[in-house]
């Protein structure tokens, strides 16, 4: 996608990541004047009925959560050109850059799992786990503040949250 691409009321500015459910991209909300996330469905992928029901899943999911420690959706939108989700725009290091330095202070470190811990609290609690919690998916602002990031292999169990069925019996990946 290039950049000054109109995607709706977003103009797409650059392309900040790389996923197995598509490109996210640094982009513009011209109707609100605020830079956001946007995770763009591969054309391929739109036309495939599973993926499809991931990608929606995730919109699902992230809509039913609201937590300082996980990054908000703001809309799923499809349009002629794109499949999408608008998401908070979450700058700062994903946990794999800040590891990958060497060791943390254990109050850093206690600090980031807590702050981890509390957003997958807010998620357990509306009946959804991750799947996919790596350090990638995960990052720290220069203020500080952790936020869980890409929910997209996220399932409800018991039936809540987003109608699916319980995975009480799948294996833990």
């Amino acid at each position: 996608m290039k950049s000054g691409t109109m995607l709706a009321h977003y103009r797409v500015e650059e392309k900040i990541g790389v996923g197995g459910m598509g490109e996210v991209y640094r982009a513009h909300d011209t109707t609100l004047g605020r830079d956001i996330a946007l995770k763009i469905l591969p054309e391929r992928f739109a036309n495939d009925g599973d993926r499809m029901t991931r990608f929606q899943r995730e919109a699902k999911v992230l809509a039913s959560l609201h937590h300082q420690n996980i990054a908000s959706i703001f809309g799923f939108e499809q349009t002629d050109e794109a499949t999408f989700l608008a998401m908070e725009l979450v700058d700062g290091e994903d946990l794999s850059d800040i590891v990958r330095r060497g060791a943390l202070p254990v109050d850093e470190a206690v600090d980031i799992a807590r702050q981890i811990a509390e957003g997958l609290e807010e998620a357990h609690e509306k009946g959804i786990i991750h799947r996919d919690l790596k350090p990638a998916n995960v990052k720290r602002t220069p203020d500080g503040r952790v936020k869980v990031l890409d929910f997209g292999l996220a399932r409800a169990f018991s039936g809540e949250a987003t109608g699916e069925a319980d995975v009480s019996s799948e294996p833990t990946m």
